[in-house]
């Protein structure tokens, strides 16, 4: 039995903390390129859907990975070991990175994500983009925005492009536009204009996230007792 605890322990831990290390550790700079898109890169709508699929990733097997302590803890009371220092420790460094990860990392993620990819941005794609080549169009999406916030437009009478009257109705509101589709902060709550400063801080979480399951790793595998400890 306890060798069955422990192959599904380390199996658990392997499947499910695996991808959410990897996941995590690809998402600020898939955040960043998806932000300023390299010349011959992805386009940004693709780099986009990248960023949430990593947060997608993260997120469900964050919630997967509550199997690991679990078994965690039934192979280390039929070992006999739940008093050791070194379980102990491990125990305590587990709930410093589950409470990384659930605290900083996938909040940072999800505020990344809205600000990338907001609802406007999912229920008006082909609006936009036939805004950029379509002048009637384009002025109706600007004339839109406008009334949201109060302001009106005389696009039509000045005989300004659809375009240049996106243009102009955006920056009056203070729109932020992602992957070629304007919307307002204010439009989704709790989106965020989204800055590298943004994926620095993330990046910075998830290296200690990662430092923290390294340490776990390292008292797993030398522990004292163990064919590798001391």
């Amino acid at each position: 039995m306890t060798k069955f605890l422990l192959a599904v322990h380390v199996l658990a831990a392997i499947v499910a903390v695996g991808p959410v290390t990897v996941a995590a550790s690809m998402f600020p700079p898939a955040a960043r390129r998806a932000l300023d898109p390299p010349p011959g890169g992805p386009r940004a709508a693709d780099a986009v859907a990248t960023v949430e699929l990593l947060h997608r990733i993260c997120r469900v097997y964050a919630v997967v990975g509550v199997v690991v302590p679990v078994f965690g803890f039934a192979t280390a009371k039929n070992m006999g070991v739940l008093g050791d220092a070194w379980l102990i420790a491990s125990i305590v460094l587990t709930a410093l990175a589950a409470a990384v990860l659930v605290v900083l990392v996938l909040p940072r993620q999800e505020a990344v994500v809205r600000g990338l990819l907001p609802e406007a941005a999912v229920d008006g794609p082909a609006a936009a983009a036939s805004g950029e080549t379509d002048g009637g169009a384009g002025a109706a999406e600007a004339d839109k925005a406008s009334r949201t916030h109060g302001a009106t437009t005389a696009d039509g009478a000045a005989g300004v492009t659809g375009t240049d009257a996106a243009d102009r109705a955006t920056r009056a509101a203070g729109v932020t536009g992602v992957a070629g589709v304007a919307v307002t902060a204010a439009t989704v709550p709790g989106t965020v204009t989204v800055t590298r400063r943004h994926t620095v801080r993330l990046a910075m979480s998830t290296g200690v996230f990662n430092l923290l399951w390294a340490a776990v790793t390292v008292l797993m595998i030398v522990r004292p007792g163990s064919t590798t400890g001391a």
